[in-house]
C-alpha cells in the first residue's frame, strides 16, 4: 500500500535512510551500554549497575522509536546485526577497562556522537525534506541524549 503523508516519495527515501543510520548507532550504544551493565567491575558496582540497567532500558524504547518512525515513513527498518554495523557510525570496538570510569567515559562519548548526528540533520529534515514530523520525532531524541550526557558527565567530575 501506497504511503500518502504530504512528504514526496523521494524525501521520505532520504529521511528514512539517515533514520537508519540512527537506528543503527541506537542499537549499536544499546549494546554497548548492555556490555556495560554485564560487565561493570569496581566499588561502585551496584549503584552504576543500577544506574546502567536505567541506561538500556531507556535505549531499548528509543531503538524501537527510531524503527517505527521509519516504518511510519513506509520503509523498512534495517533489522540485522550486518547492517547495523554496516550504517553505524560508532564502532563496538571495546578495549578499555571494565571500571565504571572507562564505561561512562565510552557511554558518554558515543552519546554525543549521536547528539551531533542527530543535530545536523533536524533542520535539514523539517526544510530540504519537508518532513517536519521526523525533525519534531528527532529532536525529542537529541534532548534524550542530551540529558543522559550530562548525568554521564556528572559522573566523571
Amino acid at each position: 500500500m501506497q504511503t500518502s503523508i504530504g512528504i514526496s516519495a523521494e524525501n521520505r527515501d532520504v529521511v528514512a535512510h539517515e533514520l537508519a543510520k540512527l537506528l543503527a548507532d541506537e542499537f549499536v550504544l544499546y549494546t554497548k551500554t548492555l556490555n556495560a551493565h554485564w560487565n561493570l567491575e569496581g566499588i561502585d558496582f551496584h549503584s552504576v549497575h543500577v544506574y546502567f540497567e536505567d541506561l538500556y532500558n531507556q535505549s531499548a524504547e528509543i531503538v524501537d522509536n527510531v524503527a517505527e518512525r521509519i516504518r511510519q515513513l513506509g520503509h523498512y527498518a534495517p533489522a540485522t546485526l550486518k547492517n547495523f554495523l554496516q550504517l553505524t557510525h560508532l564502532t563496538e570496538q571495546d578495549k578499555d577497562g571494565n571500571d565504571s570510569r572507562s564505561l561512562i567515559k565510552k557511554l558518554l562519548s558515543d552519546h554525543e556522537s549521536v547528539i551531533e548526528f542527530i543535530r545536523g540533520n533536524i533542520n535539514e529534515f523539517a526544510n530540504a525534506h519537508k518532513d517536519a514530523g521526523t525533525s519534531d520525532f528527532i529532536t525529542g531524541l537529541l534532548e534524550k541524549h542530551e540529558k543522559i550526557a550530562w548525568m554521564l558527565r556528572a559522573h566523571l567530575k
